[in-house]
């Protein structure tokens, strides 16, 4: 097991330790099932790639090269 450090605001702290006194569970051990959870979670959702010009939902970012300009850029061509 590795030691790590995990800053929490004050309600986030106060709720943990409020679960973990009516669980009869250590503050530790209820973080490390909350990281299992999440990780669990989110390696369950497929991959989104991004393309360099494309955003979420396909739309341009203001100020994304094109391919075209992309080409003239890398090769110094046009």
């Amino acid at each position: 097991m590795r030691k790590t450090s995990v800053y929490l605001t004050e309600e986030e702290a106060d709720g943990l330790r409020r679960l973990a006194v009516r669980e009869g569970r250590a503050q530790a051990e209820l973080i490390r099932e909350g990281v299992r959870r999440v990780i669990a979670e989110i390696e369950a959702r497929p991959r989104t790639f991004r393309s360099l010009g494309a955003g979420r939902g396909g739309r341009r970012r203001p100020g994304a090269w094109t391919s075209d300009e992309l080409y003239v850029k890398a090769l110094g061509k046009g």
